[in-house]
C-alpha cells in the first residue's frame, strides 16, 4: 500500500494502531487528524511522528473549513474515520459532546470527502471507511450474534450519537453515491488503550493495590478483540470491501466482564507475586461489586462471517494470548499511562 490515507481520530487508542501499522508496515503516507481530547494522545503516535511520511494536524473534525482544507492540501486516496467520543459512562454524564463529536462531527466530515471527491472528478479508488461499534444494535439474551441485517437498538447516548453516525454514512452513499464503507466491531483491547476503559482500569487499580470496581455482578458479556486484528480486518475493507457494504468484525471471544477481571488477577498473581505490592494474599482480593450503569447492555457477540467469507478475514491472536501482551504492556508502560492521565 502506497496511497495517501487521512485518519481522523489517528492519535486515539485504534486509531493509533492503525497509524502506527500504516507508517511501520506499508509504504503508506498518513494524515493524522486529532483534537487531542482526553482520549488522543500524542504519546501513541511516538513510534512514528518523525517519519517523513507522517503528517500530523491537530484539529477538530466538527470544523468545516478545516476539514475542505485538509482533503484540498493532502489529497487523500482514501480516508478511515475513527473520530469519536467513545467513552460509555461520560457519555451518560454528558451527552452533548458525544452528539457533537460522533454526529455532527461525522456529517461535517462526509461533506468534506464529498466535495474533495467531486472536485477531484469522482476517481474510482477513493474510499471512505466509517468505523463504528457493535453497541448499535443494543443487547442480546443468552443466545444470538449481531449481523449486519441486525436492527439499530442503541442504549446509551454514546451507541445512539454512533447509531445516527453510521445512517449519516449510509445517506452520503445512497444519496451522494460517495465511496463509502462501514465496519461495526467488538470490544477492543490492547497495549496504548485509554487508562479509563475495563482493561486497562483492572490491570491499573490492581498493581496499585487499588479496589477494582466490577459494574453489578460482572455477568455482562462482551465478545473480545484485539486491536492489531482489528487494524488488519479494517486495512481488508479499506482495500478489498464492497462499496456501499457493512462489515462486522468479532474476536470470536466472549467473555463474562468478572472473567476477564478474574483472568487479569491470575496473570498479575503469577508474574508480579502480591508479597512485593499487595497486602492481601493476591489481587482477586481487590474485586469490588459496585452499583451497575445506567442502560448497561447485557451481552454482546459478533458474527463475523461476512467478513470471514468475503474478505478471508479471520482474527489471529486469542484471547489468553491478547490479554497477556495488555497486562505486560502496562506493567512496562507505567510512564504512558502518568503521561496520559496528565
Amino acid at each position: 500500500m502506497n496511497d495517501t490515507l487521512l485518519v481522523t481520530g489517528g492519535a486515539g487508542f485504534i486509531g493509533s494502531a492503525v497509524v502506527r501499522h500504516l507508517i511501520q508496515e506499508t509504504e503508506a503516507t498518513v494524515v493524522t487528524v486529532d483534537a487531542l481530547t482526553y482520549a488522543g494522545h500524542r504519546e501513541n503516535l511516538a513510534p512514528v511522528m518523525e517519519s517523513p511520511r507522517h503528517h500530523f494536524e491537530q484539529e477538530d473534525i466538527t470544523d468545516a473549513p478545516v476539514m475542505h482544507r485538509l482533503f484540498e492540501e493532502h489529497e487523500p486516496d482514501g480516508a478511515i474515520h475513527l473520530a469519536a467520543e467513545s467513552h460509555v459512562d461520560r457519555s451518560i454524564g454528558g451527552p452533548a459532546a458525544f452528539v457533537q463529536t460522533n454526529v455532527v462531527g461525522t456529517q461535517v466530515l462526509l461533506e468534506a470527502a464529498r466535495t474533495y471527491w467531486e472536485d477531484q472528478g469522482r476517481p474510482g479508488g477513493f474510499r471512505f471507511l466509517h468505523v463504528s461499534t457493535d453497541e448499535v444494535y443494543g443487547e442480546l439474551g443468552e443466545t444470538g450474534a449481531f449481523t449486519e441485517e441486525t436492527p439499530y437498538d442503541p442504549s446509551s447516548p454514546y451507541s445512539a450519537s454512533k447509531a445516527g453516525a453510521d445512517h449519516l454514512a449510509r445517506a452520503w452513499h445512497r444519496t451522494y453515491d460517495l465511496p463509502v464503507l462501514i465496519t461495526n466491531c467488538s470490544n477492543n483491547y490492547g497495549p496504548h488503550q485509554h487508562p479509563e476503559k475495563l482493561i486497562p482500569v483492572v490491570i491499573l487499580n490492581a498493581l496499585e493495590g487499588e479496589p477494582i470496581p466490577v459494574y453489578g455482578d460482572g455477568k455482562n458479556v462482551r465478545d473480545w478483540l484485539y486491536v492489531k486484528d482489528h487494524v488488519r480486518a479494517l486495512l481488508r475493507v479499506l482495500t478489498e470491501g464492497r462499496v456501499g457494504e457493512t462489515y462486522n468484525i468479532g474476536g470470536g471471544q466472549e467473555r463474562e466482564n468478572i472473567a476477564v477481571v478474574r483472568q487479569i488477577c491470575d496473570i498479575l498473581d503469577e508474574t508480579r507475586p502480591p508479597g512485593s505490592t499487595l497486602e492481601t494474599k493476591s489481587h482477586h482480593d481487590l474485586i469490588t461489586f459496585v452499583e451497575d450503569r445506567p442502560g448497561h447492555d447485557w451481552r454482546y457477540a459478533i458474527d463475523a462471517s461476512k467478513i470471514e467469507g468475503e474478505l478471508g478475514w479471520a482474527p489471529e491472536v486469542s484471547f489468553e494470548e491478547g490479554l497477556r501482551r495488555t497486562v505486560d504492556w502496562y506493567v512496562e508502560h507505567r510512564d504512558w499511562v502518568r503521561a496520559v492521565q496528565g
